[in-house]
């Protein structure tokens, strides 16, 4: 999915300076974004005062939306270089298109995973015609220096393992949750899990002290470590934690993101991440004029027009708190 802010700012993430190194429960509110005509979506990260969790940079959740009588997802090609995009649903379908070659739909608990590497450029949208109800979650992993210009490649893997306890099915999406590992490839250490809780469960998560953690709400009414969490929002969680207390006052569904402390400090700007501003407006002209991310066929529809970029590079700040 895009980052369709036509207003939108470089940031500067990662490094250490907005890490908590200890155990903390800050509750993070959404903003709403709209995407095309019919979706809307709550994006999490990044977040006034909290850029990353680990390698995760980019989080938007979205529905359940009724688009019985509407056009869905509709999200035109568009660039991505530097990252991982992270494709999770809960209900509907969204059909992936890609510059590599790949034509892909991605369906309820299925991962669908984009490594963008040096340049790639994507399309999504609902099938036609299409399930009634989307819901799902949009997510992105920065690549640490070392891979960010790997080759582009897209998986999709419908076979993920799994972690249960009374009341408690946790699907490993990407990376490893109590000796489960996922087939999806990563680069750095991290982990996202879908967490599926019945009413009245009450069990403890194991996790790693060295990684930070977050979790986001997808449906239903559960405590985290003792604080409500409401579908929409997230809880950042800090790190040094070994095992996660977790309630469901119904059925309730939530996505665990985890991973080490992100070294780097890198640039983000709509849908490129960068190590300098310099970097970030070399890859803007490459997509307005130049032929470095591909073509996406097939898609019904012009490519995405790149938003302005503000012309002042941003410093690095922020301490270890």
């Amino acid at each position: 999915m895009s980052n369709l802010d036509r207003q939108a700012a470089p940031a500067v993430c990662g490094g250490r300076g907005f890490v908590v190194a200890e155990p903390v429960r800050e509750l993070l509110s959404p903003r709403r974004v709209q995407l095309g005509e019919s979706t809307e979506v709550r994006r999490l990260l990044p977040n006034l005062g909290r850029r990353m969790v680990g390698a995760w940079a980019f989080v938007d959740h979205y529905g359940p939306d009724d688009i019985a009588d509407e056009p869905g997802m509709q999200v035109p090609p568009h660039p991505h270089m530097g990252l991982q995009t992270v494709s999770w649903l809960h209900e509907g379908e969204v059909l992936h298109r890609d510059s590599t070659g790949s034509l892909q739909t991605v369906r309820p608990r299925e991962l669908g995973l984009m490594t963008s590497g040096r340049a790639i450029s994507h399309s999504e949208e609902s099938p036609r015609p299409h399930a009634r109800l989307l819901h799902g979650a949009q997510l992105w992993v920065a690549l640490p220096g070392a891979h960010r210009h790997v080759e582009p490649h897209f998986q999709h893997h419908t076979d993920l393992p799994q972690v249960t306890a009374p009341g408690l099915t946790a699907t490993v999406i990407l990376g490893e949750l109590d000796g489960a590992l996922s087939p999806g490839t990563t680069y750095s250490p991290l982990v996202g899990a879908d967490l599926a809780l019945t009413r009245g469960a009450e069990t403890n998560l194991p996790l790693d002290p060295d990684f930070e953690y977050a979790v986001l709400s997808m449906s239903g009414e559960a405590h985290v470590d003792g604080v409500p969490v409401l579908p929409g929002s997230m809880l950042y969680l800090g790190c040094g934690r070994t095992s996660l207390p977790l309630r469901a006052a119904s059925d309730a569904g939530l996505m665990l993101l985890g991973g080490e402390p992100f070294e780097e400090e890198i640039v983000m700007w709509w849908n490129f991440v960068g190590r300098s501003h310099e970097e970030i407006e070399r890859a803007r002209a490459d997509w307005t004029t130049g032929t470095r991310f591909g073509e996406v066929k097939g898609y019904d529809g012009a490519r995405l027009p790149a938003p302005e970029l503000p012309p002042v590079a941003l410093k690095p700040r922020g301490r270890v708190r």
